[in-house]
């Protein structure tokens, strides 16, 4: 079994962002008994601060990630560091960060669908273009941020691509938290696959995060779901899980599409 701890963060406005690294940082630092663990979606400025994230977009070599690979090697696990704004040349995009714990970057994954429409990520993020799986403690990983979640496509190419795990780092909405928890255990359901999703809490730039961070199993059975404040959510996965549930109930090969 391998166990993950998802950090379910409080990302209200009213706390500064080089307190919210620093807070974020000795959490991660502060995990025993954990393999791998999970941060939300621009956990450093919110999801909905699009003014913080133009104000705080930094190289992927930037003070956050070098902050977040030491915090990764200190706890000895592997970390998925949830997204950031990066800054690359002229492009700013909402980029996910895989440690090891080693604290080397082994994966970067760039959203791919942005919301908001005109005025909302598109005015401020570009898309990425590439999936990513990579092995992890999981196995084969597949990962997703926040609004990728709506686009099944998405997950079908990355079961594929040999995806039995999704990673999915968050800032989902209170409004509609529930389409968020009855979209995480379709993906899981309809792909076999687990799927391990870290959602913020707090208010900024006038939108409340739902919270319910959440593991669902490969059967959607959901084995550990989080209230809507911040807290640490643990689960113990079983990487082998996907292969036998597919093996005895193979769906997957039926597709004829």
């Amino acid at each position: 079994m391998t166990r993950v701890a998802l950090v379910q963060l409080d990302v209200s406005g009213t706390e500064a962002v080089e307190a919210r690294i620093a807070r974020a940082a000795a959490l991660v630092e502060s995990l025993v008994d954990v393999d791998l663990a999970v941060l939300p979606e621009l956990w450093h400025v919110g999801a909905f601060d699009l003014d913080g994230a133009k104000q705080h977009a930094q190289p992927i070599d930037g003070p956050l990630v070098t902050r977040m690979r030491a915090a990764a090697r200190t706890a000895g696990i592997w970390l998925h560091m949830g997204s950031f704004a990066e800054l690359a040349g002229d492009d700013r995009y909402n980029t996910s960060v895989v440690i090891d714990p080693s604290g080397d970057v082994v994966a970067t994954y760039r959203k791919l669908h942005l919301f908001g429409w005109a005025d909302g990520e598109p005015s401020v993020m570009t898309a990425g273009e590439s999936l990513v799986v990579l092995p992890t403690p999981l196995g084969a990983t597949g990962l997703a941020t926040c609004y990728d979640l709506r686009f099944p496509e998405l997950y079908r190419r990355l079961v594929d691509s040999g995806a039995e795990v999704f990673l999915m780092a968050s800032g989902w909405p209170s409004p509609r938290i529930d389409h968020w928890s009855v979209l995480a255990r379709a993906r899981a359901i309809e792909d076999q696959a687990w799927v391990v999703a870290c959602n913020s809490a707090g208010t900024h730039a006038g939108t409340t995060m739902g919270g319910r961070s959440v593991v669902v199993d490969p059967r959607g059975t959901v084995v550990a779901e989080a209230g809507s404040d911040e807290e640490i959510l643990y689960a113990e996965i079983d990487p082998e899980l996907p292969r036998q549930w597919r093996a005895s109930f193979p769906v997957l090969t039926d597709r004829v599409l």
